[in-house]
């Protein structure tokens, strides 16, 4: 019982998180508070796998610095979007201006 807990809640956390990310899909922010919780998910699968199996924390950590790095790297495109358009409404960004 407690490994299809320890399982299938993060599980679910991520499938929430992808729903939200699709069905939400206005402002460049929400989708990239959607992103981050969708990593925090896979952290916390990754977290309880690792432990479960008794190895070392250490690519959890790396997992984490990556995640960050993509945390700023996201908010980086924000802020020049919002310099650049004037909003974040991902409606209004094209690819075709670049």
């Amino acid at each position: 019982m407690s490994m299809i807990f320890n399982f299938g809640m993060p599980s679910v956390l991520f499938i929430m998180g992808v729903l939200v990310f699709v069905s939400n899909r206005k402002h460049l922010l929400s989708m990239l508070l959607s992103l981050e919780y969708m990593v925090l998910s896979l952290f916390l699968l990754l977290f309880i796998y690792l432990n479960l199996l008794n190895y070392e924390s250490f690519f959890s950590m790396m997992f984490l610095t990556f995640s960050v790095c993509e945390g700023a790297l996201g908010l980086s495109i924000l802020v020049s979007m919002i310099r650049t358009h004037g909003n974040d409404y991902f409606q209004s960004f094209s690819i075709l201006q670049c």
